[in-house]
């Protein structure tokens, strides 16, 4: 089933202090890795982020955010409006680890959904006991008018909008089942998450395992 991919760099890397799209990751931007390892699945890869001219480099349009400063819940509905099918694979352009084999899986989920998002056992401040990895997820365009109402009454958090839609749970043990470590929801986006994951990286190149799964 076909889906269109939306890599958001629109954010200002506060935390890394530079743009953390463009560190170096074992010989290529950080972008640029995402982009090989996304490319096959989908006939609609794009990147969200305004004034960006650098990206141009990777040799895939780049859309400029429809709502400048209102964080990843604007880059999400500026993808929606992009994307050239009803379905779009949201990612956060800071996840070195993004699994073609974990992406394909979710993208075969039949869709009766509106947003498709993984969940983990993990508490963050989004409330409660678990996190919805909602940077790594499926949205329809159906989303548009729920998203639009928490951008104009300045809801910006993600989740904010979920109450309104059909969201259906990826549960931690079907992700696990492609990927063991949840690695593909380490961020690195500040300067200690950066070298953790180089560092991870290098020790598996170092066993002689190739790239990181």
């Amino acid at each position: 089933m076909q889906a269109s991919i939306a890599l958001l760099a629109g954010g200002q890397s506060r935390r890394m202090g530079r743009d953390k799209a463009l560190l170096d990751f074992l010989g290529e931007p950080l972008l640029a890795r995402m982009i090989r390892r996304v490319r096959p699945l989908t006939d609609d890869l794009f990147i969200v982020a305004s004034d960006r001219p650098e990206y141009e480099q990777f040799g895939v349009p780049v859309v400029p955010d429809r709502f400048p400063g209102c964080g990843p819940l604007g880059g999400i509905d500026t993808a929606l409006h992009a994307a050239r099918h009803d379905y779009c694979l949201v990612l956060s352009c800071d996840l070195p680890f993004v699994n073609p084999r974990l992406l394909a899986a979710l993208l075969a989920i039949p869709r009766d959904y509106d947003v498709l998002v993984p969940v983990r056992s993990i508490r963050t401040d989004q409330g409660g006991d678990e996190t919805f990895e909602t940077l790594h997820a499926v949205y329809a365009k159906t989303c548009i008018p729920a998203i639009e109402r928490c951008l104009a009454e300045s809801r910006y958090k993600i989740v904010s909008f979920f109450s309104s839609v059909r969201v259906q749970r990826v549960e931690e043990a079907f992700v696990r089942w492609y990927d063991p470590d949840l690695l593909s929801f380490l961020n690195a986006n500040t300067p200690e998450a950066y070298a953790q994951a180089l560092a991870l990286a290098r020790r598996v190149l170092d066993r002689g395992g190739g790239d990181v799964p």
